[in-house]
Parts: C-alpha cells; structure tokens; sequence
C-alpha cells in the first residue's frame, strides 16, 4: 500500500524591534534573567499595552513579499490559557482577523527544482517567557525577558509531500526574514521555530489524514527528522488497524522519536475574544 506524507508548517519568526510588542521593554538576547521586564511585562493591574509600530512594518513588509493580501484594520485577540511562563494568563494574539492572508513561497530543492507551497495568513502576537528546568531537579525557574517579544506566526496550507520539502522551504524562509531584515532567524536561540502538522494518507484518497503537531522544532534537521520519523510511525499504526488520535507531540533528537505532550487542543479550549485594550 502507497501513503503520502501530508505536512502543514506554523513557523514563529521573533522580529528584531529594538522594544517589545506591546511596551517599551528592551528586546535583547542573552540579558541577564529578568532584566529586560517592567510592570507591563509582569501584567501587573492597571498596566495597558500600546502597539509597536515597527512589529506592524515588518508583518506588512513580510506579507507584501508572500504576495498576500494586506488588511487595512487590525484587531487583537486573547488566547486564553494558564502557563507560567505567560503572566497575564492569556496571550495578545490575532484569531479570526490576521494582518495579512493567502500569498505562496517558491524555494528551490536540494536538486535544483522548484517548489511552492501557498500562505494561509500570517499574524502578528507575543512570546511568552522561559521556563528553565535544568538548574534544578526540583524547582522550574521563569525568565521573563522574552514574554513580549514581538513574534510574527506563519501558518501554511499544508501543501509539503515530504521532509525533504519541510527542511528546504524553512530553509528559504530563513533566508527570506533575514533578506527581509526583520529577523536573524537563528533556531539555535529560538528567533525561528517551528511546529509541523503531520498527516498521511493513502496516495488515492483526496481526504487527509488525522494530523498530529509536533511542537517546538529549533532545526532544520531536526524538523526533517521528526517529519520522518511521526510519518513512519503514523503508518505503521494505520496498517496495524488503529487510527491516529489528534495529539501535541515534542521531538527527542538523542532518540530520534516523537512522543506525546498532550492532547491536542480545539480552538474552543482557549476562548479567544477581542482584546478591549488594544482598539
């Protein structure tokens, strides 16, 4: 039996604004834990964000090269959930009404072809802060410098057919944020991630298959090897008889596997709405 790997991409580009997103926090990496963070960071009471212009600039300037469709309004959304490393409990994010939509890259394979893949939207949010876990082995330490970092989110169709194709349009789209000037693109320092939807299905069916998302992909390489190795394993279980179960999964690169991290969430679990302080 013939299966096809079907790959959709959420890539997270951290922009490199001299301010955070939504306040005048310094945007640097490698600072000291917990110094570049004011009120507005900590989501103490009474604080209000105000936009970075220059977060907006390079949202436009990167939809402008998709050749997407740029909105003339914009509007921000709470995505609601509890997470440490995310102080105000939710995250200033764009839902129903993204700043650009549609658009495609074209990138140019290991040999020589081209391919490409088409934009669903792109929009604009904030990072959340860091959690380290290793200085301990029984406390989890928080490092808020990062909480507000202006991010860009792209989100493709998912028109990728194989890991070869994942790893050569991130590659592209390294190339083109940093073109672009708006990012350095670095996945070693987490400016460029990457989170991969990945699906089969029989070559003769039209319907795609239940997609699993594996998160936090920092690597090139290692995108491509977990691309491989989900695919694999989602087919091995559909030939067993069993079928795939919609979940969040996280990358091993020392054993080379997947696994699961949780269910995956629907859109309802985070009770977007528009946020009343950003008009």
């Amino acid at each position: 039996m013939s299966w096809e790997t079907v790959v959709g991409l959420e890539v997270h580009v951290q922009l490199n604004t001299q301010t955070k997103a939504f306040c005048n926090d310094l945007n640097v990496f490698g600072s000291d834990p917990n110094t570049n963070i004011s009120p507005i960071t900590l989501a103490h009471p009474g604080t209000l964000p105000r936009m970075n212009r220059k977060h907006i600039l390079a949202a436009i300037k990167l939809g402008l090269a998709f050749g997407s469709d740029i909105q003339p309004t914009n509007y921000f959304d709470r995505k609601n959930y509890f997470y440490p490393d995310l102080p105000k409990g939710y995250q200033i994010t764009q839902d129903e009404r993204p700043v650009c939509i549609g658009g495609k890259v074209e990138y140019i394979m290991g040999d020589g072809s081209i391919r490409s893949i088409r934009i669903h939207h792109l929009h604009m949010e904030e990072d959340a802060g860091k959690s380290i876990h290793d200085l301990s082995s029984h406390e989890t330490y928080l490092d808020y410098n990062r909480a507000g970092v202006p991010l860009i989110e792209i989100v493709t169709e998912p028109d990728l057919r194989s890991s070869e194709e994942v790893y050569y349009f991130i590659q592209t789209l390294q190339q083109l944020v940093r073109h672009l000037g708006i990012s350095d693109g670095n996945m070693e320092e987490g400016s460029f991630r990457c989170d991969c939807n990945v699906s089969v299905k029989k070559i003769s069916d039209e319907k795609l298959g239940e997609r699993c998302e594996i998160k936090n992909l920092n690597s090139k390489r290692f995108a491509k090897a977990a691309v491989e190795y989900e695919a694999e394993r989602q087919i091995k279980q559909l030939e067993a008889g069993n079928s795939i179960l919609k979940t969040t999964m996280l990358y091993n690169p020392s054993s080379g596997k997947t696994f699961p991290m949780r269910d995956k969430e629907e859109v309802n679990d985070y009770r977007y709405f528009n946020d009343p302080d950003l008009p």
